[in-house]
C-alpha cells in the first residue's frame, strides 16, 4: 500500500498540520505510560497528559476555547478494521512516527464504503495533525514492532458512554459511544459485537 506523508499535498483533503505547539513535554509524558501486552488501548482523558504544559494551548488555540480531553491510543496495530468519525476535528500527536488510514464521510454510499478508497499517511513523531470532522479514521498503525503511542485530543466527553435513545435514522444505529459513529469490517471484533458492517473489500493490513 502506498504510504504518503502528511506533508504531501494529498493530505489536505483529510486534515492539516497544526503549527506553533510545543509538544515536547507531552511526548515525554506519553512515554511513561506502559504498553499493553498485545492489541491496542484507548483512554479518552489521561490525567498525566492533561497536566502537560501544552494542554491549555490546545484548548485555547487548537479548539478555540472549547473544553477538551487529552487521552491516548497506544499499542500494536497494522490493520484498518473500522472507520469512525465525530462531529468535531480530532488532533493527534505521536511519541514516534505512526500511520493513519483515512477516508471521507462523503465516500459512504448506502451505508457502505469500499476499502480501496482508503489512503495511508505517515505522521512524524511529535507533529500535531488535525483530522477533520469529515474524515474517517480509526486506530493508528505502527511503523515498527515497538508499536505506537498517539495522543488523541477531542472535545470533552467524546468516546465516553453512548446516550440512550431510540434510533430514528440509519446513522443513529452507527453510534457506538458519545460523539462516535463507526462502521466496521465484517472480520472484526467490533462487527461481532454489533457494530454496523459498512466496510466492503479487504481489511487493509499495512504489512500485507
Amino acid at each position: 500500500m502506498l504510504i504518503n506523508s502528511v506533508r504531501d499535498e494529498s493530505f489536505r483533503e483529510y486534515g492539516k498540520i497544526l503549527e506553533g505547539f510545543d509538544n515536547r513535554d507531552l511526548v515525554k509524558r506519553m512515554g511513561t505510560i506502559p504498553m499493553p501486552a498485545s492489541g491496542t488501548a484507548y483512554e479518552p482523558g489521561i490525567d498525566v497528559l492533561e497536566k502537560s504544559d501544552v494542554f491549555s494551548s490546545y484548548s485555547d488555540r487548537g479548539f478555540g476555547g472549547m473544553p477538551i480531553q487529552l487521552g491516548m491510543c497506544w499499542g500494536y496495530n497494522t490493520k484498518l478494521n473500522c472507520l469512525e468519525y465525530h462531529r468535531d476535528s480530532e488532533v493527534n500527536i505521536g511519541e514516534g512516527d505512526f500511520i493513519l488510514l483515512l477516508a471521507k464521510q462523503s465516500q459512504i454510499v448506502d451505508g457502505k464504503l469500499d476499502t480501496s478508497l482508503v489512503k495511508a499517511f505517515r505522521v512524524p513523531a511529535g507533529l500535531a495533525v488535525e483530522v477533520y470532522a469529515t474524515t474517517l479514521h480509526y486506530a493508528p498503525c505502527q511503523v515498527s514492532d515497538d508499536g505506537f503511542r498517539v495522543a488523541v485530543i477531542l472535545p470533552r466527553g467524546t468516546n465516553t458512554d453512548k446516550p440512550d435513545f431510540e434510533p430514528k435514522s440509519e446513522e443513529d444505529r452507527w453510534l457506538r459511544a458519545r460523539n462516535k459513529w463507526l462502521i466496521a469490517h465484517k472480520d472484526t471484533d467490533e462487527a461481532r459485537s454489533g457494530a454496523h458492517v459498512g466496510l466492503v473489500g479487504a481489511n487493509i493490513d499495512i504489512k500485507g
